[in-house]
């Protein structure tokens, strides 16, 4: 089956689809003949940004809402195909200071999501982003889907939470459910005013600005990245694919680099900058990860989905759409 022939003419679902990822994968599904539907909070401590919409044909319809109004989302699902479950809050920081509000939107309305679903539209196909925050600090690498889950943090936990009730809703009442466990998705349209998605949005926006970047203690942390098409990509298979039911997969890059050689990469791909070695943030360090690389050779045997696109042609990408569009996402 093509992608169009799996999209095209289906009335399909995306929360927080103003966002970065969200707002993609809208641009994807609408290339495909989708019927599109969005909801957002547009919360500006979150990632929605109407300018991440602009040019996506045809014009999807966007309803501002929050996630936490149980009947608004009754409402939403009940004539939708497809739903793809992106909103939630993303910040490590965040959850350690406001853990009740990340519990409010990574566990409590993921719940009422799935009891909307269940309650009007069973046979919803729907699809999860999880995240690799889940498995915490590694024991050892690559990181598989069978290693164990131990978060370092509220915001962990929580989106831990939030995809067992995905799971656990898929097993019990039959309904079509998968998970994708993201790793540091970047490239246009992610959130770089503040480290609230990643700390790569932030290098981007001081670069661009002609500030230094900052490194964190060694920089020899290892970190594997996820161009966002290739994300979107991983998406639209998982949906299509009655072989990813009840699976939960992760995805990850081609290829794994330190913190130091990134802040380097992205300098030279800048054409200059500076990179300034500074301690590690107490609050930071205590919920650091350190090593982490992803193996996604499930999802590769599965649904035949790897990474296509380098780390070095995804930050050109990127630099080069901040370049052109900055003054939309940030100051």
């Amino acid at each position: 089956m093509s992608y169009r022939d799996a999209f095209g003419g289906k009335r399909v679902l995306v929360s927080g689809g103003a966002g970065f990822i969200g707002s993609n994968l809208a641009r994807a599904l609408a290339s495909l003949g989708a019927d599109v539907t969005l909801v957002d909070s547009l919360i500006p401590e979150y990632g929605g940004n109407l300018f991440n919409l602009r040019g996506i044909q045809p014009e999807p319809r966007l309803n501002v809402a929050d996630v936490r109004d149980e009947h608004g989302m009754k409402y939403l699902v009940k004539s939708h195909e497809i739903f793809f479950n992106l909103a939630g809050q993303t910040s490590h920081l965040d959850s350690m200071s406001d853990p009740y509000t990340d519990l409010e939107i990574n566990c409590r309305a993921q719940l009422s999501m799935l009891e909307a679903c269940r309650k009007e539209n069973p046979t919803i196909r729907i699809v999860f982003a999880s995240t690799r925050q889940i498995y915490g600090r590694a024991a050892y690498l690559p990181v598989d889907e069978r290693h164990p889950l131990q978060p370092v943090d509220v915001n962990g936990i929580n989106k831990m939470a939030g995809e067992w009730y995905h799971i656990l809703y898929g097993r019990v009442y039959g309904m079509p459910i998968s998970a994708l466990r993201l790793t540091n998705t970047y490239g246009p349209g992610m959130r770089v005013k503040d480290a609230r998605q990643t700390f790569l949005g932030v290098w981007i926006r001081r670069v661009v600005d002609g500030e230094p970047i900052e490194v964190w203690g060694d920089g020899e942390q290892l970190r594997d990245f996820t161009f966002v098409e290739d994300a979107v990509d991983a998406f639209l298979r998982t949906a299509m694919s009655e072989r990813s039911t009840g699976e939960v997969f992760n995805l990850g890059g081609k290829e794994q680099i330190s913190l130091g050689a990134l802040a380097s990469l992205i300098i030279e791909i800048a054409g200059g900058g500076e990179v300034r070695r500074v301690p590690f943030p107490p609050e930071r360090q205590t919920i650091d990860i350190g090593n982490y690389y992803a193996d996604y050779g499930r999802i590769a045997d599965v649904l035949g989905w790897t990474p296509t696109v380098t780390l070095r042609e995804g930050l050109e990408r990127t630099i080069a759409f901040y370049r052109r569009n900055g003054s939309h996402y940030w100051p």
